[in-house]
């Protein structure tokens, strides 16, 4: 079932039961066009409709010297400002073509099922926008990390700008890599509070700690996780009053579920408890 959510820049896989590695294949750097940011958004958001019995996600590169290389700067020429003299109308147009494509890189950000990122190697640019959108983040040690857009001549737009001033505690680094564009190694993302582990090694490595970590989420309640995942990421942009009565809402709900009577029954007998789908597929693959 997993193989079937693959397309030509995205390959996917059930290597453990109920979790998912997405790997991006596009040789030879994993340079993003429209395409590609297109078919990683549909991927998401398909994944998101639980067409298929999917609990945690991987998110890594086949690419073994790199996680991803950017932007193809040739497709920006697909940008819909060419020909058009007015400069207000060209303006609107490019504003809906910048929110199309954050609302594909964001896709993991809005999927109810948790997505760790495992990257290694060379992460430039968008690839810093994709990790951003990622619920947990783990580095080889032999990343390399780089802010590159000011470098080209142009502020982060899809995601970097938005998330690492929330997700990471050092609001100085931060500044300091996003304006200058210069690198950092994974130690330094891991101060920075952008990444929670760096892995020794390389992509193999990185990808084995992350799978490894899905398999232990993939046996906890999937209503459990959803709603984890769902009341953390209304706690960014929300007041904890706010946020305490969202939880106190959402649980209102999500405690009648039977997992919780399975998990005590299981543990009574001593043995793993097993949950169902978070609803029937409607899947016709």
């Amino acid at each position: 079932m997993a193989s079937t959510f693959s397309t030509n820049n995205l390959l996917v896989s059930e290597p453990i039961p109920y979790v998912y590695h997405v790997q991006l294949s596009k040789k030879p750097v994993n340079a993003f066009d429209l395409q590609f940011w297109t078919e990683y958004g549909q991927l998401f958001d398909r994944l998101s409709r639980r067409e298929t019995d999917v609990r945690a996600i991987v998110l890594s590169s086949s690419i073994p010297k790199l996680f991803c290389g950017g932007i193809d700067l040739s497709s920006l020429s697909s940008a819909p400002t060419s020909g058009e003299a007015d400069g207000a109308r060209s303006g609107v147009a490019l504003a809906q073509f910048i929110r199309e494509f954050q609302s594909s890189i964001g896709a993991p950000a809005r999927c109810p099922i948790p997505v760790i990122a495992a990257v290694h190697g060379l992460v430039l640019g968008l690839g810093i926008d994709i990790m951003c959108a990622c619920d947990i983040r783990y580095s080889a040690s032999n990343a390399s990390f780089c802010i590159k857009e000011t470098e080209v001549g142009l502020a982060a737009d899809i995601g970097t700008l938005a998330f690492l001033p929330k997700v990471c505690g050092n609001l100085s680094l931060v500044r300091e890599y996003a304006y200058s564009s210069l690198p950092f190694d994974a130690k330094t993302a891991e101060r920075m509070g952008f990444i929670s582990r760096t892995v020794e090694g390389g992509m193999e490595e990185v990808v084995g700690a992350a799978l490894k970590l899905a398999e232990v989420i993939a046996s906890r309640s999937p209503v459990a996780v959803n709603g984890t995942k769902q009341i953390i990421s209304h706690a960014i942009d929300h007041s904890i009053r706010d946020n305490l009565e969202y939880t106190a809402v959402w649980n209102s709900v999500a405690l009648q579920t039977n997992d919780m009577p399975i998990i005590f029954a299981a543990m009574k007998e001593k043995k793993k408890p097993e949950f169902r789908p978070m609803r029937k597929s409607t899947s016709k693959l």
